[in-house]
């Protein structure tokens, strides 16, 4: 009988740390797994439904945080460098993924390990420190407290070497804001509070340092496909001109001029001071140089210090383009060195800034709406445009102090919470708010959010289709199966861990075949496009019956009331909307392209059979004939 062969790129080899023993123990990968989920987000949905209780709160210490470094990580293949976390999240209570770029998933595998399971709780603050044979919890009580930045230098300080990969969360993390996010250098595991959950836990992070090597399947294959890459990279204007001279922040001017830019809490889709903070002038004005992640051509990164104004001596990595949208034309700011200071302030609590500004603007249209008043908001002026309410605001957020704990687990809640109609311009799907894509003039990405299990991420789907004119965004046909396209590329990417940046050379609508080419010659597999499809389809099936298992059905599968029943008041999408009633028809499409069950949105046990999920087949099954009395054989 002859022997499966083993998979490289992996080490195989994940850390399982229990908090409450205070233990940490080496554990073997099942080969087999890695196929079948890949690894990153694949493989840690499979571990978390197998392992979690359904219905436990996501802050106790039932609840775990799973760190992975995908199967490109360390190698040379571009942008495969991505460490990973994943968990149930307080903010939408399904399973929850987050990625981010640097050096840190590079570090890991270089000290041995593919990842590692943080469970239980500590008695005290700790942290996880990692070399090569070394894995050990230390003390972190004298850093327990820190922000973010000086947590990870006064860590680097105990270890002794400054070249040391650090991953904390900081003091939004510790209050168990319930988005809280882990910062890893500059980069953050930003959404979904994954900074809530280890705080609760008691764990401030991990600092990792790693001398050992990565095994490839075929170094020659492995070469010239990344040549090829890069040469593919390079020539295409999305990652070889425009991310790497201007990065994220150049979508501020193409969404503005399409009419599908955010502002005003979701009021407009356009904002008349757009020119004050997109691309061209932060470039101009905060910009210092260009940052790359390991293995990364991009250099999609900006490093950033304000020069002048209030803000004079403020530096930063960034900020973003989902950041400027929801510290900027979300609350009608219109000046980039604010932003800047405000990104810098929330990555130094360590919370999400597209949460944390998006419930400024939550709270900026009560107060227009004069359902809050100036003392419901602690004495502060929290109106559009008042740029100097920004930072007070969040750190009023990050520290859970007066009004700001009201924000600090949502808008969802905070509606919740204050009452009197706010509910209507609360503006998330399933707890957590959209990023600054468009749901009214872009319908597949309207179906994408609604559809997600990370509700409004622009990561489950993407609104790069539509926005660039590859696919029709004035049409709702076809947008069920270009959605259902998107998904599998965007969660096999995941799994693998590549970089979304990277669309235009892994997709952008729908897998190519660089995806598993680069997959297959680092690790041996033999994986046909076809099979990549099957693939993506069972992790995101697992994803729906984790959240399935929490409660969710197809009422949950939705979009606020605004983007619903108000179309765009103005600009170049005047008009634009995608009612309930397209909504509802677009899902009955998708939910039959699935094979999940149009009635409930659960996935049927026939489709799970398919896709080689025999235990999942038949928890469905019993949810299913519960629910709907009917035979599901």
């Amino acid at each position: 009988m002859s022997r499966a062969k083993l998979y490289k790129g992996y080490t195989r080899k994940i850390l399982r740390v229990n908090l409450t023993a205070g233990t940490v123990v080496t554990e073997a990968l099942k080969n087999g797994q890695l196929k079948k989920y890949i690894g990153g987000a694949g493989l840690a949905a499979r571990m978390l439904y197998d392992e979690l209780k359904p219905g436990i709160d996501p802050l106790s210490a039932d609840n775990k945080v799973i760190f992975l470094a995908g199967p490109l990580a360390g190698t040379i293949a571009p942008t495969g460098s991505r460490i990973g976390a994943y968990t149930k999240s307080p903010m939408t209570n399904g399973f929850f993924h987050s990625s981010a770029g640097g050096n840190f998933a590079a570090e890991l595998k270089y000290a041995g390990f593919d990842g590692a399971v943080i469970e239980g709780k500590s008695e005290k603050p700790v942290y996880l420190f990692i070399s090569n044979e070394i894995q050990e919890l230390r003390d972190a009580s004298h850093v327990w407290g820190e922000p973010s930045f000086s947590a990870q230098e006064l860590l680097k300080t105990d270890v002794g070497d400054e070249n040391v990969q650090v991953a904390v969360i900081g003091p939004a993390g510790e209050r168990m804001v319930s988005f809280a996010a882990i910062l890893v250098g500059c980069r953050a595991l930003g959404r979904g509070g994954l900074g809530a959950v280890l705080g609760s836990k008691l764990f401030k992070g991990i600092a990792v340092r790693g001398t050992g090597t990565i095994e490839v399947d075929d170094m020659d294959a492995t070469l010239k496909k990344t040549e090829e890459l890069l040469m593919t990279m390079k020539a295409h204007p999305s990652t070889g001109q425009i991310l790497p001279q201007y990065g994220t922040p150049i979508l501020v001017n193409a969404n503005n001029s399409l009419g599908v830019f955010g502002s005003r809490n979701w009021q407009k889709e356009t904002f008349e001071s757009a020119e004050a903070i997109c691309a061209e002038t932060m470039r101009e004005k905060i910009v210092v140089q260009n940052k790359s992640c390991f293995a990364c051509p991009l250099m999609c990164g900006k490093y950033s210090e304000v020069v002048e104004g209030p803000f004079k001596g403020c530096k930063t990595e960034g900020p973003e383009y989902e950041n400027i949208f929801s510290l900027g034309s979300m609350c009608e700011v219109d000046s980039i060195e604010t932003i800047a200071a405000a990104e810098k302030e929330c990555d130094d609590l360590g919370m999400d800034a597209i949460e944390a500004g998006v419930a400024i603007a939550f709270t900026m249209e009560a107060v227009e709406k004069g359902i809050l008043s100036r003392e419901d908001t602690d004495g502060l002026d929290v109106s559009f445009g008042n740029k100097e309410v920004i930072l007070p605001m969040i750190r009023k957020i990050g520290r859970r102090e007066g009004f700001g704990d009201v924000l600090a687990d949502g808008v969802k809640r905070a509606a919740e919470k204050i009452g009197k109609g706010t509910e209507a311009f609360a503006m998330h799907n399933k707890g957590m708010t959209f990023a600054g894509h468009s749901a009214r003039g872009l319908p597949g990405n309207a179906l994408g959010y609604a559809t997600g299990p990370r509700g409004g991420s622009h990561h489950d789907s993407r609104p790069t289709g539509e926005r660039a004119g590859i696919v029709d965004r004035e049409t709702v046909v076809g947008k069920a199966q270009y959605t259902i396209d998107v998904n599998h590329l965007n969660i096999l990417t995941d799994s693998m861990i590549l970089c979304h940046l990277a669309e235009a050379i892994f997709g952008p609508v729908k897998m190519n075949w660089n995806v598993v080419d680069i997959l297959n010659v680092v690790t041996g597999m033999d994986l046909t496009l076809e099979d990549g499809e099957k693939t993506a389809e069972r992790i995101w099936n697992v994803i729906r019956a984790f959240a399935v298992r929490e409660g969710l059905r197809r009422a949950d599968d939705s979009l606020p009331k605004r983007f619903l029943t108000e179309p765009i008041p103005d600009g170049p999408s005047k008009g634009m909307v995608v009612s309930g009633e397209t909504l509802e028809k677009m899902k009955d499409e998708y939910y039959e392209l699935r094979g999940w069950d149009k009635e409930t949105g659960v996935p049927t046990p026939e489709r799970l059979l398919e896709l080689d999920l025999p235990d999942i087949s038949e928890a469905m099954r019993v949810i299913l004939e519960k629910e709907t009395g009917g035979s599901h054989e």
